[in-house]
């Protein structure tokens, strides 16, 4: 730990040099946890700078410029560590999420022909790991420069309901490429399922700089999975073609969220799983925002993404810089596997068993034009 934070100490002092923009103080966002020590950590590559705490590995801030060379910080946060702790409101923001993201139906799963029954925190079900998942825990720091920090974390046996021992290693990486880079690796001593993700909010314009409804989105991808109102997969995979979930072609978000559809209805908007076709390579998504010129490609090794558009945001919490959540004010773009997935088995499965290793990638890079 006082090597951690030797190297949080040079950091935030190269941090303050002219060049970089105008970063969160390291106070507001220090403490602990149960005897755990929680820090900020600056990491600065190419032209971004990004603050990760070590609590749940939360992106606290990601400063990124405009087509003009302005730094704006373009993901949502809380304005101190004990908001984080106490989650009024939006729980996720910025966290690592898990261990099973995205929703399980009932809160209960079957493996090896025993069910295992999870926290229903998102009405009858499971969302991203239940009560605690591994967004509200501190995460051990292995390694920190500059650039890049190591996370490591083990998921306790039953915890949330989930079986086994899960030894997590998730690496945050900036480059010189503008890129920010996450890849998550995990052992288990016991059969389990798991499906860990990425849920920065991001609005390209900055954090309490209007809705995300201009934002341009196009996804790589000819089918998504249907939901109920729950949010649940009920049948398989759908193709997006004819319906205004089809994002092959580049669409403002906001174009057309008032359609008639029932998956629109379901989802209060965008809040689905899109099949990726990989026509591009492991390019996911490109999101581009024409007033500041900002540009973000999303690429990944996963089968799948969830695109969510903010739509339970309501404007009853309040950002680092004092503004307001508003409704749709921001868009998460999570790698993963398929949602419900040890419930359906028609879709791929996420189990990981004693012996095997799970590895998951995911690039966000920024550039503005």
């Amino acid at each position: 730990m006082k090597r951690g934070l030797l190297i949080l100490a040079v950091a935030v002092a190269v941090g303050c040099s002219a060049n970089a923009p105008e970063l969160l103080s390291e106070k507001d966002y220090t403490g602990e946890v149960e005897g755990k020590q929680i820090n900020l950590y600056t990491l600065h590559a190419g032209d971004i700078w990004m603050q990760v705490s070590n609590y749940g590995g939360h992106v606290i801030s990601l400063y990124t410029p405009d087509r003009n060379g302005k730094y704006n910080d373009i993901v949502l946060g809380r304005p101190n560590l004990q908001e984080y702790i106490d989650c009024p409101g939006e729980r996720f923001l910025g966290a690592n999420v898990g261990i099973v993201a995205n929703r399980i139906r009932g809160g209960k799963f079957t493996l090896d022909g025993t069910t295992y029954t999870c926290p229903q925190n998102n009405g009858e079900n499971t969302l991203h790991g239940g009560l605690i998942g591994i967004d509200r825990d501190v995460w051990d720091v292995v390694e920190v420069n500059d650039s890049v920090i190591v996370f490591s974390y083990l998921k306790p046996d039953r915890q949330d309901g989930f079986p086994g021992n899960v030894s997590i290693i998730t690496t945050y990486a900036l480059t010189s490429q503008n890129e920010f880079k996450i890849s998550y690796s995990a052992t288990t001593d016991a059969p389990t399922v798991i499906n860990l993700s990425h849920h920065s909010f991001f609005n390209l314009k900055g954090e309490g700089e209007g809705d995300i409804l201009d934002h341009q989105m196009q996804i790589f991808a000819e089918g998504f999975i249907p939901v109920r109102e729950d949010l649940i997969p009920f049948g398989g995979i759908s193709a997006v073609e004819g319906t205004p979930l089809d994002f092959k072609q580049p669409h403002a978000i906001g174009e057309r969220l008032g359609e008639e559809s029932i998956q629109l209805r379901n989802g209060n908007g965008y809040d689905h799983c899109w099949v990726l076709s990989k026509t591009c390579g492991d390019l996911a998504a490109v999101v581009y925002e024409p007033t500041t010129g900002r540009k973000m490609e999303v690429s990944t090794d996963q089968i799948g993404m969830q695109f969510y558009c903010g739509n339970f945001l309501d404007g009853t919490q309040c950002g680092k810089n004092g503004k307001p959540f508003i409704f749709r004010s921001a868009i998460v773009l999570e790698t993963q596997k398929f949602p419900d997935s040890p419930n359906q088995p028609q879709f791929p499965s996420c189990e990981l068993r004693p012996g095997e290793t799970y590895t998951h990638w995911c690039t966000y890079k920024f550039s503005a034009e």
